[in-house]
């Protein structure tokens, strides 16, 4: 399993009311309604009818039906003094039997995996090993094509696909998607069995049922039952931001195993768990079957994935910042910067554009702008709107193709010097910026006030106020003025805070 996901334990508890009443020492009394008098007390205008739920006896035609498509995958791969290693990631079972006699049948599991008299152990081989039940996955075509975790089989050299009879065959990597987990082997065959991905018209929902197979702790052809918790999650850790979250119970050596509806079809691949212990908590998150789909077809295709690049700097629009340009919801994503000599900047986005729509898809915020770019083709035209001015407008971009080697490194600016003169101006005290690049210098912020409420602080250069440029502080003034004069009460300010730009939306009140 990838890396588990470590953040603050919460521990939930869901209190039911039951209407019972239960008699100790005494007699308990239960009032029913009939008729009419039952249908006027418990009839409510907004009261939600629920369809009757289809309930199975169980789920065993499914499991015998797909289980052969679904594979488990061995990974070789020289990794020196390392106990076991498992797509890269370190991986150790931590077992507490080491007086078990050498003759005990569990000797030979422990020892497998790195148990007290493992290979991992003082004394034990710590030389390039096999790397064994490093994860699981599934053919999706009858030619032997097989999709799993770009985790599972990453820096190996060499990947063994073991079919639910115990029979195994070399597979080749077709290719790898790092950004979304996602990788394609091949084996040869012809007639294989195969399992197919969901309709993209008609995808499963939070709260239906989720049938996990795969390959935990190397046992093999494990199935786990339950439910989608939720859709959409973005998890940390993860450049790709578009998770199911499910309560089957997924552990290590899940990961590439599918997660399959009630009618057998691959809703998603298991990829990560969230697990303060290392352990199942019932929360995991496996990729969705659309998702899958348009990366598998790129990796069979080409061996690798090509997105499109938009060339801007970007950022989740506030509350704040939507009431300082007069946006009605607070959605989309705000233009920090256009990237120099990239397709938007060249096509006429501007910093401080608000980015609601692309191809009259709506934008939610700047993860889903990200997604919704990166999945279209280098070279295609999309039609943006974005809200600029108070108002909607429409400008095409013709994309190029994300470079995913590219790494941005901002420049780190030499340390502004405060110039004497300086003006305070919603609880803070600003002055020129000295170093020549513009800007207000913030030489001191109230701790009380709004400013410091949304994380202004002493040595952030404010390089715009209502996008427009200032320099001075009664530049500051005028803008916040000119709002004051439209009658919003919240100024977007662009600020800068070693080398990074960003806004926020500052509240101004009435008055001065």
């Amino acid at each position: 399993m990838r890396s588990t996901i470590l953040s603050r334990t919460r521990h939930w508890l869901g209190a039911s009311a039951l209407a019972l009443l239960v008699g100790v020492g005494g007699v308990s009394t239960a009032f029913v309604l009939t008729g009419q008098a039952a249908n006027a007390q418990m009839q409510n205008a907004a009261q939600i009818v629920v369809p009757q739920a289809q309930v199975q006896q169980g789920f065993a035609d499914l499991v015998e039906a797909v289980k052969p498509a679904v594979v488990s995958i061995l990974v070789e791969a020289e990794a020196p003094g390392r106990t076991v290693q498992r797509g890269g990631r370190d991986f150790n079972f931590e077992f507490n039997f080491p007086d078990l006699p050498e003759d005990h049948p569990f000797r030979d599991f422990f020892d497998q995996f790195g148990g007290p008299n493992g290979p991992g152990a003082p004394g034990g081989q710590s030389a390039p090993r096999r790397f064994m039940a490093a994860g699981s996955g599934f053919i999706i075509s009858d030619d032997g094509y097989v999709v799993t975790n770009n985790h599972v089989v990453e820096d190996a050299t060499k990947v063994t696909v073991v079919f639910e009879d115990g029979s195994e065959q070399v597979a080749e990597i077709v290719g790898t998607d790092e950004r979304t987990d996602l990788a394609v082997l091949k084996i040869e065959g012809e007639d294989l069995p195969f399992v197919t991905f969901e309709n993209d018209l008609e995808p499963s929902r939070v709260g239906d049922w989720v049938v996990a197979v795969g390959n935990p702790f190397g046992l093999g052809g494990t199935v786990t039952v339950g439910v989608i918790s939720g859709a959409g999650r973005d998890i940390g850790g993860s450049n790709y931001g578009d998770f199911l979250q499910i309560d089957a119970a997924v552990n290590t050596g899940n990961s590439g195993g599918p997660a399959f509806n009630v009618n057998g079809e691959v809703v998603g691949v298991n990829t990560a768990i969230y697990s303060p212990t290392g352990g199942n908590v019932g929360i995991a998150f496996a990729i969705p079957a659309r998702t899958v789909k348009l990366i598998v077809d790129q990796l069979i295709e080409d061996g690798t994935v090509t997105r499109g690049y938009l060339g801007v700097s970007i950022q989740d629009v506030s509350r704040d910042i939507a009431d300082s340009v007069g946006l009605p919801d607070a959605r989309g994503a705000i233009v920090r910067e256009p990237t120099e000599d990239g397709p938007a900047g060249a096509a006429g986005i501007e910093s401080g554009d608000i980015i609601i729509e692309v191809d009259g898809e709506q934008i939610d915020d700047a993860l889903d702008l990200s997604r919704t770019i990166a999945s279209k083709a280098p070279d295609s035209t999309v039609e943006l709107t974005i809200w600029r001015d108070g108002a909607e407008t429409t400008i095409s971009v013709q994309l190029q193709q994300l470079d995913e080697t590219a790494a941005e490194t901002p420049e780190q600016p030499t340390p502004p010097q405060a110039l004497p003169e300086a003006a305070t101006a919603l609880g803070m005290t600003l002055v020129p910026n000295g170093d020549g690049s513009g800007g207000l210098l913030i030489q001191d912020v109230d701790g009380d006030s709004p400013a410091a409420q949304r994380g202004f602080a002493t040595g952030d250069v404010i390089l715009e106020v209502d996008n427009k440029p200032v320099a001075e502080p009664g530049d500051f003034d005028a803008a916040v003025q000119a709002v004051r004069d439209r009658g919003l009460n919240t100024v977007l300010i662009k600020i800068a805070r070693d080398g990074e730009a960003r806004f926020v939306g500052l509240p101004i009140g009435d008055t001065e």
